[in-house]
């Protein structure tokens, strides 16, 4: 019996399935998507290319790590480096003296600045890496002072081996002779320079990006790896198969982190959210279908059959409503992974991985979420005695139920809690709270929903009913079906608080950031350059004078007073148990001139200590105070390469967001970067100095690449560095906001076309056309006036401890941004409730009270 009535119900009622259909579509959409890109972030490899001729490389772990004890057990926490760890270039010898090694070549790429334009800059030892193809195809190899080009290049600039090109690295520069040509290269436009003078140039002397090693006749990769293995010991990690190629793409270690981060933790919600939705869509339908239970009981069915019957249309219904939104959500995932691709957060090489577990998995979750809701929904007509059944059914129960009630509340707890512990932490884990603060709170509204809807019902009801009869009707209806206005109301809070939270939190970064370096930055100039940078002086060696860099020179012109270099780093902190980065600045030249350039709201110790050592450090008073560190105190960081240091704090300040979290002296960082070029030069003009002059003589330094802007160039760097947080904030609140949206229509679509003996009732009772057009109408805005009120509150509350935490200001929030989100839920309920109320004003009253539900 009861799969016979599933059956006709699915046949012969299409109608009443389509809301249930929609909410489990995008579900499963939602959640593929999520689970297609964390498959990616766990299986992520790129092909081996420049060592596939090598079946073995070694290469420094990419992590920083920490290992602690909690009570019994053993942890570790792992933190990507924010730049590439390399290792001891004394590995080589030990690795070629190994009895199956025939080769073990040290590899390092560095930029280089010069006439042919940028160049990649490698020891001569790595020619011959990628295999036999990669060869000296003219003239010898480099001695000092000398560089071969590849052949490409060295047409392209008209170049040929007797020939002389001038080049800038990060350790030096000067003129070479070019003593020979290579073949050309896949990677682009290279340099070769003997082993030792690489390795000065590099900026990084004594360590290399990795080393690979090639077998002798007969040696197995394996065999080859062990030998290997036993030479480095645990000084580096051994590489083979589709592990070369992170060695390659060391991104893709950030790659992974990013993958994981949104198919997992973001995941994580939106899955929540999916099935919260269907969760209350299924509720929404059964609940509409109390009268037919409460028939089907009055004629005899038992609860048990009614249970089965709910049970069979979930299965009847649940998977092919899935399985359809399974496609869409791969094009989801395959455009969001475009996007990093993109914007450089994951590596070209890396392809989307499709496979079936996210598939099987949507499926599976949108099932059980629809047999537990229609479970849940049935459980009163389920449970009440036949002859009761069909009076229940035509009266909303009068208050929730005390389980539900207290759910709520404990809900509404947890969010506060949340709030409170979020408003403790600082940068991204505060920020990773919040979409856990704002479930809790909209659970508690979906539980709480027929209390919020009567509260909201009374406040609006008095001004509803100075808008005549249509709105004292909106005003009595919605007071009397609390339990319909909650439905409608939960989804457009559901849009409100996921948009506002996300879409907020990022501008109030952004504006904060603004703020900081519109008032901290007071250089009259701003030198960048369109290259891989600004070269830094070199210091003097024995019978050989240093290289002045941009800095000093620019610092030496007329009517410059300071010159300030800045190179953009970062750090990984240990907080606890936990690792974090940083953003970090080096800072190039006399320290006690940082002041005439940079504002950055000291609040302890001085700037001016900064260089006097480089083993010193000024933090953000944000991450000072996270750290427990003071002035005259030791921090635990870890530079770009996973080098652990602990300099010693001599000023805190307030202004790290737009500038950085730490401040370090370039001579600390220079050598643990892939590129030791200044990014930035800050100059500031002598009093009464002719700006214009100072800016034409600072575009004469004749160095590549160079440009020459004003305070602005600065904030718009800063801004691009925000660009990607804000872009994949803004597809989060695209992907969740939008389901709800969706969701929302549905929810309002469905409770419309649910009052169609009501409607019949008012018309035959004298109501207009018209009147209840208007009715819909203010019944609409009530709901939008609502949802938008909870939703914004519940952004509110979850933003304000989060953004003092991030920032230490109160939210921003745009009226560009927040005006467009208002009006569109607003035409989004007007719409979803105009569109199927003017369907059922097309029947006669007499029709739609006899008519099918």
């Amino acid at each position: 019996m009861s799969n016979g009535l599933a059956r006709a119900s699915v046949r012969f009622r299409p109608a009443s399935f389509v809301g249930t259909f929609v909410a489990l579509f995008f579900a499963a959409a939602v959640i593929t998507a999520c689970g297609t890109l964390l498959q990616t972030g766990i299986t992520a490899s790129v092909p081996s290319a420049r060592y596939a001729a090598a079946p073995v490389v070694v290469a420094a772990d990419p992590t920083v790590g920490i290992t602690f004890r909690e009570g019994e057990d053993t942890d570790t926490e792992e933190q990507p480096v924010p730049d590439r760890a390399r290792v001891d270039a004394a590995l080589t010898a030990r690795i070629a003296a190994q009895p199956g090694v025939a080769a073990a070549r040290p590899d390092s790429a560095f930029p280089v600045q010069g006439g042919p334009g940028p160049l990649t800059g490698r020891g001569f030892a790595a020619l011959g890496i990628a295999g036999p193809q990669d060869r000296l195809v003219e003239g010898r190899a480099p001695g000092a002072g000398e560089v071969v080009l590849d052949a490409d290049t060295a047409r392209a600039a008209q170049l040929a081996p007797g020939g002389t090109v001038a080049l800038t690295a990060p350790g030096g520069g000067g003129s070479y002779r070019i003593s020979g040509l290579a073949a050309p290269q896949s990677a682009g436009p290279t340099a070769w320079f003997a082993d030792q003078q690489a390795d000065r140039l590099s900026g990084h002397p004594g360590r290399v990006d990795a080393i690979a090693v090639q077998p002798r006749e007969g040696v197995t990769a394996d065999a080859l790896a062990a030998q290997v293995g036993t030479a480095v010991g645990g000084a580096a990690e051994v590489r083979t198969g589709r592990d070369r190629g992170t060695v390659e793409q060391p991104a893709l270690t950030g790659a992974r982190e990013a993958l994981a981060g949104i198919g997992g933790s973001f995941g994580g919600i939106a899955t929540m959210t999916a099935v919260f939705v269907v969760v209350s869509t299924v509720a929404l339908a059964t609940g509409q279908r109390a009268r037919e239970f409460a028939l089907l009981r009055a004629v005899g069915a038992t609860p048990r059959q009614i249970r089965r019957t709910i049970a069979t249309e979930a299965m009847l219904v649940a998977p092919l409503a899935a399985a359809i939104g399974i496609l869409p959500g791969l094009g989801l995932a395959r455009w969001w992974f475009g996007g990093m691709v993109e914007r450089g957060v994951v590596p070209e090489a890396v392809e989307l991985s499709v496979g079936p577990l996210p598939m099987v998995a949507a499926v599976v979750l949108c099932t059980l979420a629809a047999l537990a809701a229609g479970f849940f929904a049935a459980r009163r007509p389920a449970r009440m005695r036949a002859s009761q059944a069909l009076g229940a059914a035509a009266v909303e129960p009068s208050r929730p139920g005390w389980i539900r009630t207290g759910l709520g509340l404990l809900f509404t707890a947890g969010g506060v809690v949340l709030a409170g512990v979020a408003a403790g932490l600082n940068g991204s884990d505060a920020a990773n709270t919040a979409l856990g603060v704002v479930m809790c709170f909209l659970t508690a509204v979906a539980l709480l929903g027929p209390w919020v809807a009567r509260v909201a019902a009374g406040l609006l009801g008095v001004p509803l009913r100075a808008g005549g009869a249509s709105g004292s009707l909106a005003a009595d209806n919605t007071r009397a079906n609390a339990r319909r206005l909650a439905s409608a109301i939960t989804p457009i809070a559901m849009v409100t608080a996921f948009c506002g939270t996300l879409l907020f939190m990022q501008s109030t970064v952004r504006h904060e950031s603004g703020e900081q370096v519109r008032a901290g930055l007071t250089a009259d100039h701003v030198l960048g350059s369109t290259g891989p940078g600004l070269p830094a002086a070199v210091p003097g060696t024995a019978g050989a004078a240093g290289t002045p860099g941009v800095v000093e020179r620019a610092a030496g012109l007329p009517g410059v007073e300071a010159a300030v270099g800045v190179l953009r780093t970062g750090v990984v902190y240990r907080e606890g148990h936990d690792l974090d980065s940083a953003a970090a600045l080096g800072i190039t030249g006399d320290s006690s001139r940082l002041a005439r350039v940079l504002d950055l709201d000291v609040r302890t110790g001085s700037l001016a200590d900064l260089g006097r050592s480089p083993d010193t450090v000024a933090l953000d008073a944000a991450l000072a105070s996270a750290l427990g560190a003071g002035v005259g105190e030791r921090v635990q960081l870890w530079l770009g390469d996973g080098t652990e240091t602990k300099p010693l704090v001599v000023a805190t300040y307030g202004r790290g967001l737009g500038f950085g979290q730490a401040l370090l002296p370039r001579a600390a960082v220079a050598e643990h970067v892939s590129a030791a070029f200044d990014q930035q030069v800050l100059v500031a003009d002598a009093p009464g100095a002719d700006r214009a002059a100072v800016a034409r003589g600072l575009a004469g330094l004749g160095v590549p690449g160079l440009t020459v802007t004003d305070r602005a160039g600065f904030a718009a760097q800063a801004d691009k560095d925000q660009e990607m947080g804000a872009w994949v904030n803004a597809v989060m609140a695209g992907v969740l906001g939008g389901f709800a949206a969706v969701t929302a229509a549905n929810t309002l679509v469905m409770t419309v076309l649910d009052r169609r003996r009501e409607v019949a009732l008012l018309r035959l009772a004298g109501t207009t056309r018209g009147q209840v057009r208007r009715m819909m109408r203010w019944e609409a805005l009530l709901v939008a006036a609502t949802g938008l009120g909870v939703g914004a509150v519940i952004a509110w509350v979850t933003l304000v401890p989060i953004t003092r935490g991030l920032t230490g200001a109160t939210p921003y929030v745009p009226p560009g941004t927040a005006l467009p989100l208002a009006a569109g839920a607003v035409v989004l309920c007007l719409a979803a409730t105009a569109l199927p109320a003017r369907a059922l004003l097309r029947s006669s009253p007499i029709a739609m009270s006899g008519g099918k539900q």
